[in-house]
């Protein structure tokens, strides 16, 4: 299935994107996706639910806005220089184990919002990358087994970043990582059950119409059962978390070129949607 959201921020309406591209409002079945729809089989019973779609009202998405595929997450948790690639443009050394960082719930936002430059940034850049959502407690997983079947599914997900505030102003890297509106998410989710293999998705990231990123899943150092697995050795993981992945080369720090009032970013990942934001002050 895959999963979305419609409607202005804060009251977003539950939706599913049908096989021929249509949307339907499915909010009479449905209080919300988040972490108790999730945990609680809610994806099975809509499913079960929807086997006859007719009747339901269709949304237009292009009249109306999309949101974040899930309810403001728990919290999320990021996993840096997960390819090869970009650990090398970055001058880092090839992580032995994940690195993880922290970003604040509040920077999930919809995958077509405007995405705020924070006042005083200089170098805010981007980051495609594969979002898992959780979708049942999890503590000290056995194997990666045990940690693909708490996974509920998959969503493009942009892990916007402000390298000064990352980098050079001490600390840990929450500062360049939890400004508002720097986690877009979507446009929708699509259930674990629907995704062969998570580590062979191609994903992209276009600049003003410029392919900037352009790799794949495959690449990971640390495929998307690990991480959650490893996660689960050091911190509960809760239903609605979003974990961010990594990404793959060709971002802004790399190439010397960071984020300005009016660029646009396009993001795609294979099977999940496309994404697009525009880029402008923070008020």
């Amino acid at each position: 299935m895959r999963l979305l959201r419609v409607g202005v921020s804060g009251q977003e309406r539950p939706c599913v994107l049908r096989e021929d591209g249509t949307v339907v409002d499915v909010s009479r079945f449905v209080d919300d996706y988040d972490g108790a729809f999730l945990s609680d089989g809610g994806v099975e019973r809509l499913r079960s639910t929807l086997r006859d779609t007719t009747g339901l009202p269709e949304v237009d998405t292009d009249k109306e806005r999309v949101g974040p595929c899930v309810a403001r997450p728990p919290k999320v948790v990021c996993i840096g220089l997960n390819y090869v690639d970009h650990a090398k443009e970055s001058g880092q050394a090839v992580p032995t184990e994940p690195v993880v960082f922290y970003k604040a719930p509040y920077t999930v936002v919809g995958p077509y919002d405007d995405v705020r430059i924070p006042r005083g940034s200089e170098k805010t850049d981007y980051e495609v990358e594969l979002g898992i959502v959780i979708g049942a407690e999890a503590r000290y997983l056995a194997d990666e087994d045990a940690a693909q079947a708490v996974i509920a599914g998959y969503a493009v997900s942009h892990d916007v970043s402000e390298r000064a505030f990352q980098l050079e102003r001490g600390g840990q890297w929450v500062k360049g990582k939890s400004c508002e509106t720097f986690n877009p998410l979507g446009p929708w989710l699509i259930t674990a059950d629907e995704v062969e293999d998570a580590q062979r998705l191609s994903l992209s990231l276009s600049l003003n119409g410029e392919t900037v990123q352009d790799g794949s899943t495959a690449d990971m150092i640390f495929s998307p059962a690990h991480v959650v697995w490893y996660l689960s050795q050091f911190m509960v993981l809760e239903p609605g978390d979003l974990v961010n992945t990594g990404t793959p080369a060709g971002v802004g720090m790399a190439r010397g070129r960071y984020l300005r009032d009016g660029d646009v970013t396009e993001l795609e990942i294979q099977g999940l949607g496309r994404q697009r934001q525009r880029f402008v002050p923070a008020p």
